[in-house]
């Protein structure tokens, strides 16, 4: 697992949304775009940080940011996700893990004992 490190060039990629619609970085070419991993749609942790985002999209987007969350959970849990918490912003379905891998946020991960592969969290610090 390499997570890319600030300024890197993210990795191109093509995944389903909410809605099953195709979705490509290129798409976003110019624009500013904060791509989020987060690893279970509807859970507690997540569900905060998605919140956290819809309550300040309106400064995200008079600063040109568009959001692009990222999970490995199916299009119709991300959509069943984004109406309950009436997101306002995109979620890409990433089932087979490849755009995480790409980005370097999937990995094995251990809790409570147990090793399992799963989304790792890093962050820039110097940008948070």
């Amino acid at each position: 697992m390499n997570p890319l490190k600030a300024g890197d060039i993210a990795p191109k990629f093509s995944l389903p949304d909410q809605d099953g619609e195709q979705v490509n970085l290129t798409d976003f070419q110019g624009q500013r775009v904060l791509v989020y991993f987060y690893p279970k749609a509807m859970t507690p942790g997540c569900t905060v940080q998605a919140c956290g985002l819809r309550d300040n999209m309106d400064e995200l987007k008079s600063a040109g940011v568009e959001v692009l969350g990222i999970s490995t959970d199916k299009p119709e849990k991300l959509s069943r996700f984004a109406e309950k918490e009436l997101l306002n912003f995109t979620l890409l379905s990433d089932e087979d893990h490849q755009v995480c891998g790409a980005f370097g946020v999937w990995g094995e991960k251990s809790f409570m004992g147990k090793t399992y592969d799963g989304i790792h969290r890093h962050q820039f610090p110097d940008r948070c």
